[in-house]
């Protein structure tokens, strides 16, 4: 390819410096000028020539264009997209859909899971594309470079599709910072140009830059026809980026996907912004779905003092949204006035609320300590907060001995957390419990703290595998979702925990989520496919695997009156506080206390007394997740 020598310096070495996972040196530019990135042209022709035109209306030549891959995809135009991104000549990155077709791939390689909306979508895409594009455009396609660097202002920036490592990892705004530094880390540089995800977002992490244009050849799923590109160019001692929106003949596009008998799904998304499916987005993604991102500037300094530090306490990387900055959320908040007043609503309706019909199960709460950090944990639990403290065996056996005077007709004793494991004395607690003919089970993570009592559980099993349960927390099927809420490397180690209690013959279940809107027999699906792939033999007994909603305080949802239970079709009894309590322990209190619900250990309203008896009284539902989890979510922390 020739360039223009005035407009660009081009090398082309590999450093030892600088990891290279494919073992080939790669191109490193100089732009003199401001350079135009652009990503997912999708086989989009009209925003592909929408945005180079837009290139030469900015006096930008094809020597300072870069895009970061996808040139084909959805769209009806395959090879006259590609031929005109070739025919440019602008500096091109492979991406995983151009790795695919230059191999002979069977599909498109973006590693959606098996059967699912996006899966089903690309392929039928993909093996339009695969007919209509030539050979001469696969050689092409087969020796694009896999990473592009720039110098610019003093600062190396890897150009890459997906990760430094993976051509087809998806990394969004909402990915977390320790991937990105790591990734930032493997190649060596200051920072890292992104595509694949296909919604833009610039990021400073560590004082390091992460950057997406977003894609050309379909919207930014924010409800907008538009599409996005960026500009980066020096001013003074800073690196300026600009987000920007390009506007084209969509409806155009559209009607020639149609006609190609191309998936209408994607056809619709061009027109009204919103994608057919989220299968591979993040949670906080799928909440900005629909919401229309707003142009915006921002400036980077590489090297200077306003590189964020290190929590050296905690390790973690200091991450800062440069764009967009603006909240966006999809959902509608919750008023001020809903859920204050604990006898009515805020309609001046009268409250439900719900009477302790039998208790059937006692949880213990055994601290707010946790090995790992969860995005959203209702209890916040964490290395860090000790808010509740751990219970001791003694405490636990008061309430016991309360349970047998007073002949109560409890069955089960649960223990949750924090991570149950990591209390001292959970071992003791057990088998106080079991001892006594009470079921028993735990909610645990599977990971390190239950590894440390491996021999102790097998012997409690060994003696009472009939009253013994674990219930793991596999929030998803696949790594990525798992650890989008656990944080990086916890997949593999509670997959390795649940291998063995099943392994072991534990009476063994799964938490999962729903936060990402899939369906419920396609996510069952996935996770029986999960299992069998790892040789683990897990019966999918009722109540075996459970699926739980998410809960977001800040989120409305309606009050629970008298009348809704007529209304709803259900029952108070059918409620978790109809038959559970839940005893924790708060930080500086002298002994502990009893709460109505295993969600609500922080709320002072839902805090009954110190004794079972006490805790006995009726509770008003005057909380969101009353709402959320229970009556309408119909879920149980028990999976009953």
């Amino acid at each position: 390819m020739d360039f223009d020598r005035s407009q660009i310096s081009t090398k082309s070495l590999g450093r030892p410096d600088l990891q290279n996972p494919m073992g080939q040196g790669f191109r490193i530019l100089e732009p003199d000028g401001p350079l135009l990135i652009f990503g997912g042209a999708y086989s989009n022709l009209e925003a592909t020539a929408a945005v180079l035109a837009e290139a030469a209306r900015l006096g930008i030549p094809p020597a300072r264009v870069i895009c970061t891959g996808d040139i084909v995809a959805y769209g009806a135009d395959a090879a006259a997209t590609a031929t005109l991104v070739r025919d440019f000549g602008c500096h091109v990155v492979m991406g995983n859909c151009e790795e695919s077709l230059a191999s002979g791939t069977a599909d498109c390689g973006c590693g959606f899971p098996v059967d699912s909306a996006c899966q089903r979508l690309s392929s039928a895409w993909f093996n339009y594309a695969d007919r209509t594009v030539g050979t001469e455009l696969r050689s092409w396609m087969a020796n694009l470079p896999r990473r592009i660097d720039v110098e610019i202002g003093g600062a190396r920036l890897a150009v890459v599709h997906g990760g430094a490592a993976s051509i087809n990892r998806f990394i969004f705004a909402s990915t977390p910072a320790s991937i990105k530094i790591a990734e930032i880390d493997r190649a060596g540089v200051d920072g890292i140009i992104g595509g694949h995800c296909g919604i833009p977002f610039t990021q400073i992490i560590d004082g390091r830059l992460w950057h997406n244009s977003g894609a050309v050849g379909m919207p930014a799923n924010d409800g907008t026809s538009s599409v996005w590109y960026s500009i980066l160019k020096l001013k003074d001692d800073a690196i300026s980026i600009e987000h920007r929106l390009l506007d084209y003949d969509y409806r155009l596009a559209a009607e020639k996907m149609r006609s190609a008998g191309l998936p209408e799904g994607y056809a619709a998304a061009l027109e009204t912004g919103i994608w057919p499916s989220c299968d591979a987005l993040p949670f906080k993604e799928i909440r900005e779905r629909g919401v229309a991102l707003v142009e915006g500037s921002l400036e980077w300094r590489p090297h200077q003092a306003e590189v964020a530090v290190t929590d050296a306490k905690d390790n973690k990387s200091s991450l800062q949204q440069l764009w967009p900055r603006e909240e966006r959320a999809n959902i509608p908040r919750l008023p001020e006035e809903k859920f204050k007043n604990p006898t009515t609503t805020a309609a001046g309706q009268p409250r439900a609320s719900v009477s302790l019909k039998e208790l059937k199960t006692l949880w213990i709460n055994t601290g707010t300590l946790c090995n790992i950090t969860c995005r959203n944990c209702y209890i916040e639990s964490s290395p860090r907060n000790d808010r509740l403290v751990y219970i001791r065996k003694a405490e636990v056996q008061n309430y016991l001995d309360e349970i047998s005077e007073g002949g109560l007709t409890t069955e089960e004793i649960g223990f949750t957390g924090g991570e149950p494991f990591m209390n001292p004395e959970i071992i003791g607690m057990l088998e106080a419990c079991l001892d006594r003919g009470f079921k028993a089970l735990i909610l645990t993570n599977g990971m390190r703290p239950m590894e440390r009592h491996k021999v102790a559980l097998l012997d409690l099993n060994r003696r009472y595998a009939h009253l013994l349960s674990l219930r793991v927390s596999l929030d998803h099927y696949t790594a990525e979702r798992h650890e989008e809420e656990r944080g990086p490397d916890t997949f593999v180690h509670a997959l390795s925990g649940l291998k063995w209690l099943c392994q072991n013959g534990f009476r063994t279940s799964i938490a999962g989520r729903t936060m990402w809107g899939e369906d419920p027999a396609a996510e069952r699906d996935g996770y029986v496919r999960l299992l069998s792939e790892h040789r683990i033999a897990f019966a999918f007994e009722p109540g075996a695997l459970i699926l739980f909603p998410e809960m977001e305080p800040a989120r409305d949802v309606p009050e629970i009156t008298t009348a809704c239970w007529d209304i709803l079709h259900k029952s108070p009894d059918d409620v978790m506080c109809s038959s559970s309590r839940m005893v924790i322990k708060r930080k500086g209190a002298a002994k502990p206390a009893v709460v109505a619900c295993t969600l609500l250990p922080y709320e002072e309203e839902f805090e009954l007394g110190h004794t079972l008896k006490d805790a006995s009284r009726s509770v008003p539902l005057n909380h969101p997740f009353c709402s959320q989890f229970c009556v309408l979510g119909g879920s149980s922390c028990s999976g009953k």
